[in-house]
């Protein structure tokens, strides 16, 4: 670590147990490989159930829905801060629905979710969702994760 940079200090909760859910040394490896621009700072993780996910995304995001993954950010600058909220439920159904593994589809939205984190924003479309796309992509693949936008059709 540079002298002078300040580590990203990674802490993860778990609402319930369900099977699947990443290590907490797994976590924190993928969200400080996302933390591009972070020069240290406070990030949690919390996996949740469907009701927890459904009540925060209908709360903070008027979608009365359990989504898989969603973003808090507090603070960008100087050091980052914020909360990821994982619904366990939704992340496995869509794992399997999508043909890939439980732990690259977690990997993929603790990285997306910690792009979020840093002001990256996909929902405005056109050129940002690609920069954001692509930065996913080489995080996970230096991270040995697939693509997680690859057509296999």
């Amino acid at each position: 670590m540079a002298r002078g940079k300040q580590r990203l200090k990674v802490s993860v909760q778990r609402a319930g147990d369900w099977p699947g859910l990443p290590r907490k040394s797994q976590v924190r490896t993928w969200a400080r490989a996302a933390a591009h621009a972070a020069s240290g700072g406070q990030i949690t993780v919390r996996f949740v159930d469907d009701a927890e996910g459904r009540r925060l995304n209908r709360d903070y995001r008027a979608r009365d829905y359990a989504t898989n993954v969603l973003s808090f950010p507090y603070q960008q600058q100087p050091l980052l801060s914020g909360d990821l909220v994982l619904c366990a439920p939704v992340v496995a159904r869509e794992a399997t629905a999508q043909g890939q593994s439980l732990e690259a589809h977690y990997a993929h939205l603790i990285v997306h979710g910690m792009l979020h984190l840093q002001g990256h924003d996909h929902e405005v479309g056109g050129q940002e969702a690609r920069e954001m796309e692509d930065h996913e992509r080489r995080v996970l693949a230096a991270l040995g994760y697939p693509d997680p936008y690859r057509d296999d059709e």
